[in-house]
């Protein structure tokens, strides 16, 4: 591709939960840069380098996580925007940063290589964004933009407006006169956009809509049912100031089953928690895998397995999946068929299912009246939300063939008219 050299123009930027793209228009089609050499998606992950003091992102920031690199790693930060803890700050590659300091950094990253791979100048972004970042709290919700605008501006650009993720998506879908909802799973929330599109492709939205819960929440669900058992989650505690027992207790678990409580679990404090409970437990070989676990920082590992599990799960052999845990212990799995993950996600995909028709009640139209779901996001393609979606709108068409970059395409197609 050839460009004016340091031409000012709009980068469109696709910040997710677990991946981010970002792309502009050319020859009236979208181009994904390639963020990394062969990829156009880039895994929104930060590791800080305990030797040079130095943050990888992306594949590189995995590769250190799994080669056993001494270090801190993170994911899923948007989770954090509108929270108090975007704000804490933290000792990490050698200095005192907060997390709109580790946005800001993986953002320019994606500004310079886009420059790079370029030869244009982004002054400006288009960024696309959940229509709720905080579902049940309108003032996070407010926040959560706030937030990110300043983790752009941080990043060097000049300004940066935002587009609905589900309505992004939809401008880089074939057109189809009908009623249509697209449904995109993303890795922290779900959207929805119910839009009505005439016989030349005209596009109405109609109304959108969307919950904070997504496919880490998934991911969390999955560890807390299925691994976190191998780990101590239910054992017996003997009482020190009485007979008796309780089960030990939970928050524990929860944080080491969240993407972004992992890192918080690795002090003195949560280690000192997990042997004591371990020498008080009737049995304790879950409590003392635990131990191990916090000792050897494998939360991460763990939250990737979990993850691996699910999508084994969802195959065409998923009735035979396990979550391979040789991590913590040699020979050690959990099994996760398919029932058994269906079972998992049943409250949660009920919850999208009826936010869906809630989208559908806000635009003024029944689901008989849809003719088409575009399914968006890695979390989209679950035969489980596929099915929940085809039950709520039963003469509805399944569109999946562009799940994973209709975001980010649509994204690079209208960052070309963003008016700044």
């Amino acid at each position: 591709m050839t460009s004016p050299a340091m031409s000012p123009t709009t980068l469109g930027i696709d910040f997710g939960t677990s991946n981010s793209a970002a792309g502009l228009t050319v020859a009236g089609r979208p181009w994904l840069v390639e963020l990394e050499p062969g990829e156009t998606t880039l895994p929104t992950a930060v590791f800080f380098d305990s030797d040079s003091k130095k943050m990888r992102i992306g594949r590189s920031a995995t590769r250190a996580l799994i080669d056993g690199d001494e270090g801190r790693f993170m994911r899923a930060l948007k989770s954090l925007l509108g929270t108090p803890l975007l704000y804490e700050k933290r000792r990490l590659g050698g200095q005192m940063m907060d997390f709109t300091d580790v946005i800001a950094h993986f953002l320019r990253e994606v500004k310079t290589r886009a420059e790079t791979a370029t030869r244009m100048e982004f002054t400006h972004a288009l960024s696309g964004r959940p229509v709720k970042f905080h579902s049940k709290d309108e003032v996070r919700n407010a926040k959560a933009e706030e937030d990110l605008r300043g983790c752009y501006k941080k990043a060097g650009f000049e300004d940066v407006q935002f587009l609905y993720e589900p309505e992004a998506a939809l401008r880089s879908a074939r057109p189809h006169p009908g009623v249509g909802l697209v449904v995109d799973i993303g890795g922290g929330t779900s959207d929805f956009t119910c839009f009505e599109q005439d016989a030349t492709g005209g596009t109405r939205i109609l109304a959108s809509h969307g919950l904070r819960l997504g496919g880490t929440d998934f991911d969390r669900q999955i560890s807390i049912d299925h691994v976190m058992p191998h780990l101590g989650r239910g054992a017996l505690i003997r009482n020190s100031f009485g007979g008796g027992s309780l089960p030990a207790p939970s928050r524990m678990f929860n944080d080491l089953a969240t993407w972004q409580m992992i890192p918080f679990l690795y002090g003195p404090d949560t280690r000192r928690a997990a042997q004591d409970l371990a020498r008080n437990a009737e049995d304790p070989t879950g409590l003392n895998r635990l131990v191990q676990v916090l000792e050897d920082e494998l939360g991460h590992d763990l939250a990737f397995a979990a993850e691996a599990g699910k999508i084994r799960a969802n195959s065409a052999d998923g009735d035979a999946a396990q979550i391979d845990l040789r991590i913590v212990e040699r020979g050690l799995s959990a099994a996760l068929p398919r029932k058994a993950l269906d079972q998992t996600l049943a409250e949660m995909v009920q919850n999208i299912q009826a936010e869906a028709a809630e989208t559908l009640r806000l635009a003024g139209v029944t689901p008989r009246d849809v003719t088409r779901c575009v399914m968006v996001g890695g979390s989209a393609l679950l035969s489980s939300v596929r099915d929940s979606m085809q039950t709520l709108c039963p003469n509805a068409e399944i569109e999946t063939d562009r799940a994973m970059t209709a975001v980010a395409d649509g994204l690079a197609l209208a960052a070309r008219d963003a008016a700044f």
